[in-house]
């Protein structure tokens, strides 16, 4: 064999490990999103699991906000409808509406001291609240690893590997504008 050869394979080989190397790192970080995204499917479900107790817990003692209660069950079938689907899209939107609903609910509870009082109302709402906040937590870092698989799946040479095997984009978990925006207390209360 000679010189020329050698240093071809050696080329050649050296070239396949860096692929598989590439290959390797693509996959860890599409399964870094998939972990994410399981990790805010337990909080969902979790929360989805809570919130029949809650409403259940405010009908008692709100007889008189029969909509905002049915605005929060609505939202909650949106959210499990897409969270079902796994369409981040939906979610971000359902997400929004069902936090705005909660949001009126927790208000309104004010008007009730006896709801407040209520043990099981108090405990559902820090309940909910724990994972409001661990939803908010984990969609963080989801983001981030949607953020990492995206930025290296459109960086040379590994785009090159990413088209090769079909790795995709993945798509960010965003809420509304209205979401993102300062709470105006005054149109709860009114």
């Amino acid at each position: 064999m000679s010189l020329t050869s050698v240093a071809l394979i050696v080329v050649l080989l050296l070239v396949a490990a860096y692929a598989v190397v590439l290959y390797n790192a693509l996959v860890r970080l599409k399964h870094g999103v998939g972990k994410a995204w399981s990790n805010i499917e337990v909080l969902l479900k979790q929360r989805h699991d809570e919130l029949p107790k809650l409403v259940e817990t405010c009908k008692q003692y709100m007889q008189h906000e029969r909509t905002t209660l049915e605005r929060v069950i609505a939202a909650r079938n949106a959210v499990a409808s897409a969270r079902e689907k796994g369409d981040v899209g939906a979610l971000g939107q359902a997400e929004s509406g069902l936090r705005a609903g909660l949001g009126q609910l927790f208000a309104l509870a004010e008007n009730y001291p006896q709801l407040k009082a209520n043990e099981s109302f108090q405990f559902l709402q820090q309940r909910v609240a724990g994972l409001e906040n661990g939803i908010a937590d984990r969609r963080e870092l989801y983001n981030e690893a949607v953020n990492l698989n995206n930025v290296r799946i459109e960086q040379f040479p590994d785009l090159i590997i990413a088209g090769l095997f079909g790795f995709k984009a993945a798509e960010l978990l965003e809420f509304s504008e209205a979401e993102k925006a300062d709470v105006d207390l005054k149109t709860l209360f009114s």
